[in-house]
Order: C-alpha cells, then sequence, then structure tokens
C-alpha cells in the first residue's frame, strides 16, 4: 500500500499526487519547508516549526497557506500512515504554486501548493561515538535564514563530504565556520559554548535554540559569537545540532582529530539532556 500523503487539502497515495510542470517550486525552487521530528508518535517543538514555517512564507511572500495546519497534518499523517508509538520525521512544503514561468510574481491569484509526508525514520549515528565532519566553502546565497528548497549549494557540499566518508560538511564563509549542511555548529572553548550568532547567515534552527536552553538549564555558560575555523585546533569540543542529528559530538574534521578525538564532557551532558527532554515527550 503506498504511503498517504497530504496535497492541497486532501490525504492520498503519495502515488497519485500529481503535480503541475508550471510548478514555481519544481522551475524556480520558489518555496520553503520544514522537517519535523516525531518520537514515539509525539511531535518535538512543533510550536517553533510552526512559527519558523509562517516566517519562511512571509519572508517569501507566498499567502494563502496556513502554516498552522502543520499541526494538525502531522498528527493525521502520523495516524494514516501508522507512525503511532513511533520514531518518525514528517516533511511539509509550500510552493508560491503553478504559474507561466516568470522570474517575477505571477500576476493574478495563485494557489500555493502544499505537500507533506511522513515516514518512520531512527537515527544511525551514536552520540557516544561521534562524527568527522569536512570543511568547504560557504557558496550560498545570503539569506541562509530562509529555509528555502532551494538547496544546491547544500547538496554539493553534503555530497563533498559524503565522498570523504563523514557525516557532514561545515560551511565556512571569510573564515567563519557557520553550519552545517542540515546542521548547526557548536564549539566549546574555555568552558564556554559558542556558536554564530543569527543573522541572514545562518538558519535559526530550532534544534540549536533547544541546546542553548539546554546550555541554560545546565548552568554552562553561552557566548552566540562566531566560531572561526582557525579556533577548530584550539576547541576543547565541537559539535552538532540538528533535527535529525540531535546533539552530536563532532570528533574529527578534514581527516584529523578534534577536541582529543572522542566526545567531551559538554557535549556529551547537552546529548543526555535532549534525550531527557525527548523522553519526556506525551503524544497529544
Amino acid at each position: 500500500m503506498s504511503d498517504t500523503v497530504f496535497f492541497n487539502g486532501a490525504y492520498m497515495p503519495k502515488d497519485e499526487v500529481r503535480i503541475s510542470p508550471d510548478d514555481r517550486g519544481f522551475l524556480l525552487s520558489d518555496g520553503v519547508y520544514e522537517v519535523v521530528r516525531v518520537y514515539r508518535g509525539a511531535p518535538f517543538e512543533m510550536e517553533a516549526h510552526v512559527e519558523r514555517l509562517a516566517d519562511g512564507l512571509s519572508a517569501i511572500r507566498i499567502d494563502g497557506a496556513r502554516a498552522e495546519a502543520m499541526a494538525t497534518i502531522t498528527g493525521e499523517l502520523i495516524t494514516r500512515n501508522g507512525l503511532e508509538g513511533v520514531d518518525a520525521c514528517v516533511y511539509v512544503q509550500v510552493t508560491r504554486g503553478a504559474a507561466p514561468r516568470t522570474h517575477n510574481f505571477p500576476g493574478g491569484s495563485v494557489t500555493p501548493t502544499f505537500y507533506a509526508a511522513a515516514w518512520a525514520f531512527t537515527a544511525t549515528t551514536d552520540p557516544s561515538v561521534g562524527v568527522e565532519v569536512v570543511t568547504t566553502p560557504d557558496h550560498r546565497w545570503t539569506r541562509c535564514d530562509i529555509k528555502s528548497v532551494s538547496l544546491l549549494a547544500n547538496v554539493l557540499a553534503a555530497e563533498e563530504a559524503h565522498e570523504a566518508g563523514a557525516y557532514e560538511a561545515v560551511m565556512v564563509r571569510d573564515g567563519v565556520a557557520l553550519e552545517g549542511t542540515r546542521t548547526s555548529l557548536f564549539g566549546v572553548l574555555d568552558g564556554v559554548v559558542r556558536t554564530a550568532p543569527l543573522s541572514n547567515y545562518i538558519l535559526p534552527s530550532i534544534t540549536r535554540r533547544v541546546a542553548l536552553d539546554l546550555c541554560g538549564e545546565a548552568g554552562i555558560p553561552v557566548d552566540e559569537r562566531p566560531l572561526l575555523l582557525a579556533e577548530f585546533e584550539a576547541a576543547d569540543e565541537l559539535f552538532l545540532a540538528g533535527t535529525t542529528t540531535e546533539i552530536m559530538p563532532i570528533v574529527r574534521v578534514d581527516g584529523a582529530a578534534a577536541g582529543g578525538g572522542r566526545p567531551g564532557p559538554i557535549t556529551t551532558e547537552l546529548a543526555r539532556r535532549f534525550a531527557e527532554r525527548v523522553a519526556a515527550l506525551s503524544p497529544s
């Protein structure tokens, strides 16, 4: 039986979805998306995902799509796909819709294309072991704060990491290590957690915010200041945070050991607290 997805107001088998070749998401990457992690049937940080989707729709001026519908759609997809009680991911994408191709916004009334899908997901990386990353120049556009479906630069960087046998690529702009292709980046220097401040150069990651909240709970000092690539060697610890990555230690960078080549105590503590927060979730 085909997976059930949501498409433009209806739930249907995935193989019955038909998207117009004139859809601006297909032609121009004119759209935004969200990925929600679900633990044992309970969405994680749903309110924050809804808020970020609303911000993205506003930023690229897509009208006619209700971001708050994502919460109801997520719950319905979990039920219809038999994902209650298991770990899963839900993907939501909204494009400007189908219209004759122009670079500027199409004239007249255009209905946005709203698509969502859910699938079982189990993490394959172990925070007690950690991961390797490579560094690569950041070739993305300068509105990285919008969760745009235009991800070609991320795709190329992620493939570079894959070909090197690494988990992730960390993108570097003018000597500043900003974030990964799908993760936020953190360093620990002299007991202080460092991460790039929110700006147009990084995504306002929900897991980034959770990690900073956990630092506050644990009494770990935080400095939202750019982390330079030149500081990697001196860093006591490096770690990633993301929806499917959770809190993950970096133990190697570009083939060399990082932070002693093993997960450090602060990252380990944050990963433990993250797991506790997840364990406390209850399906709504």
